[in-house]
């Protein structure tokens, strides 16, 4: 296989690799890589000379774009641009024409279809890019687990809470903190029989690194669900599992990540549920029956 064969054959998509890409993109590649994933058609049918005057930069710096995100010509970025703009054109149509972001004049129609568009999306380009290996080593971790603590910020706490709710219910022992200063105690708790799994869409948010470096600090196997494989979340991680969310300015680190994280933690929750197939439906029907029990009528 050539190296170019072995680039493109990476799992990501081009414009999930640009997503991720963007944080640690210079000014002139990130007005590139917006240009690519507001309209890849578009972009695909430039010429570099084209593309670098569409985004007021030089070809060069279009040179050392394509280089980052994995290609060593621009004609296969251009090749995997047209592909995967037929791919979404595809995948996305049964669903409500309005796309991209949200704009000042949208109607409330707009917001609805825009919403189901990019949620939509998040959801099917985390599913072809999720590392199915690192999603197996999750689920043995889990498995092996004495206690699993799980911590985000934000949005990513209530993807925590979801987590620890769904283990609680097969009779896992689960834990989700609320605030640093309790993860971190608690990390600070944590040994070789224990799993830490900190939610980070952009993988920078200091608490929550924090909190897997405590955790892996007293060598407790540490899980990292972030949209940015190469961030220091990830770093603090020994298995990241990489979402490919899509945000806008109006739900930036909120909505489509949010999504895309869920859907990690379904694949981790079904994933454990079923390699302990019998523990866990004997668990779920308890479960299900002390919450549905009759309520006795006052005398």
């Amino acid at each position: 296989m050539t190296s170019d064969v072995a680039e493109r054959s990476e799992s990501r998509t081009v414009l999930v690799r640009m997503r991720a890409a963007l944080p640690s993109l210079r000014p002139s590649e990130r007005r590139i890589a917006e240009a690519c994933l507001a309209s890849p058609l578009d972009a695909a049918n430039r010429s570099v000379a084209e593309l670098a005057e569409h985004c007021r930069t030089s070809t060069t710096s279009v040179v050392r774009f394509y280089h980052r995100i994995g290609y060593s010509r621009y004609r296969d970025l251009r090749a995997d641009l047209i592909q995967e703009s037929t791919r979404e054109n595809l995948e996305t149509a049964n669903l409500p024409s309005a796309s991209g972001d949200i704009d000042r004049g949208d109607t409330i129609d707009d917001i609805v279809s825009k919403v189901v568009f990019s949620e939509t999306l998040s959801i099917s380009d985390t599913g072809n890019a999720l590392d199915r290996d690192a999603l197996a080593q999750a689920v043995e971790y889990v498995l092996a687990a004495r206690r699993v603590d799980g911590f985000g910020v934000g949005a990513g706490s209530f993807v925590g809470l979801d987590l620890q709710q769904k283990l609680t219910r097969i009779g896992r022992t689960a834990l989700n903190w609320p605030d640093s200063d309790a993860a971190w105690s608690a990390a600070a708790t944590l040994d070789p029989s224990c799993v830490a799994v900190a939610i980070s869409h952009s993988g920078t948010t200091a608490a929550t690194v924090e909190f897997l470096e405590l955790a892996r600090s007293g060598g407790a196997r540490t899980i990292a669900i972030t949209n940015h494989g190469d961030s220091p979340l990830a770093e603090a991680a020994d298995v990241v599992l990489t979402t490919a969310a899509r945000e806008t300015r109006f739900r930036s680190g909120a909505f489509g990540s949010r999504i895309a994280q869920l859907m990690v933690v379904d694949c981790l929750f079904i994933g454990v549920a079923q390699a302990s197939y019998d523990r866990s439906l004997s668990a779920l029907r308890k479960t299900y029956a002390a919450i549905h029990r009759p309520i006795a009528k006052p005398r």
